[in-house]
């Protein structure tokens, strides 16, 4: 037999005992941390049962869904959904809405965790530190329920604690709420508040693993606060940003929908409703099943997309991706 037929063949043995090898190295990890994977077992079966069963429901974006006949029995359309949703101008409006709002969330909102942890970090009077830190995280543990009734009754034209003192130097009450262009910049500062104080603890985390003897040598070379902020705590922790980075952008398709439907309502339609407010109108509101579906595939697939993107360019910049 010639020797090129030969070589192939002994790749793919090798290439079956190497799966062979790294399948028997698996079980016996699984074996030696049976109770741990036991206890990240109900986890596992919460992720199968409600988000990959559910999963098949996504085929009726291809069909004319309709309740009595069933996913099965409903009549398959193929892209007629898509190409409904692309023609519509309210699909265009909601798809801008979402991105602006993902983007100044990203750059505000996400932004913000980070500089509120190196405010933190500043504070050497432990006391005062833990008393910032409790009053950040509380708006993290309210419901935006909650956060929107307050924002409501803060704002409120007529009995608001702003308005009244705007009217109090002479002003008149701006209806936050209901004008376009104090809509977005209320959402953009209620999630400041509702998120920076709990985004900004996996970042203090990552400072408290810096190395203080690097603090130390940069105090002898006369280096000032900012300096040190600049040149050892960011670039230290620019791992960490960078992963979470990536999380956020993945997300850049959901601009917050609990936010939104707690603080919108008709007159700002324009500038707020998102991807998922149409979903939630079109889908349970208008029962129209098939054409939200669509919709939501088309935001999840382009969320997908960003990830994938952002991982590849972290990891093609020297840093730490994903995988």
């Amino acid at each position: 037999m010639p020797i090129g037929t030969l070589q192939p063949l002994s790749q793919k043995k090798n290439s079956l005992s190497s799966i062979r090898t790294k399948y028997n190295e698996l079980v016996k990890e699984c074996i030696k941390f049976k109770y741990l994977f036991l206890f990240l077992l109900p986890a596992i079966v919460w992720y199968v049962v409600f988000y990959y069963i559910p999963m098949y429901g996504v085929t009726i974006a291809f069909k004319d869904y309709s309740i009595t006949k069933g996913i099965l029995g409903s009549p398959w359309v193929g892209f007629e959904h898509f190409e409904r949703m692309f023609d519509s101008s309210d699909f265009s409006r909601v798809l801008r809405n979402t991105l602006i709002i993902s983007a100044l969330k990203l750059t505000f909102v996400y932004t913000s965790g980070i500089f509120l942890a190196l405010a933190l970090n500043e504070i050497f009077h432990e006391k005062f530190k833990k008393i910032v830190q409790s009053l950040t995280y509380l708006p993290h543990f309210l419901s935006w329920v909650i956060i929107g009734s307050i924002m409501v009754e803060l704002l409120s034209p007529s009995s608001g604690l702003v308005n009244q003192i705007i009217k109090a130097f002479g002003g008149n009450p701006i209806y936050f709420l209901a004008e376009e262009k104090w809509f977005v910049p209320i959402l953009i500062l209620s999630d400041v508040w509702q998120s920076c104080g709990w985004g900004s603890i996996i970042y203090l985390a990552a400072i408290a693993g810096i190395d203080t003897q690097l603090y130390e040598a940069a105090t002898m070379d006369g280096a000032g606060r900012l300096q040190k902020i600049v040149h050892i705590t960011l670039p230290s922790i620019a791992n960490v940003i960078i992963i979470m980075m990536i999380f956020n952008i993945g997300n850049i398709m959901n601009a917050g929908f609990d936010q939104i439907f707690n603080l919108y309502n008709p007159r700002v339609y324009e500038v707020s409703d998102i991807l998922d407010t149409y979903v939630y109108r079109v889908g349970l509101v208008q029962m129209n099943y098939s054409f939200s579906t669509a919709v939501g595939l088309f935001k999840n697939v382009i969320g997908l997309i960003l990830v994938l993107l952002a991982n590849r360019l972290a990891n093609r910049f020297g840093q730490t991706g994903l995988w």
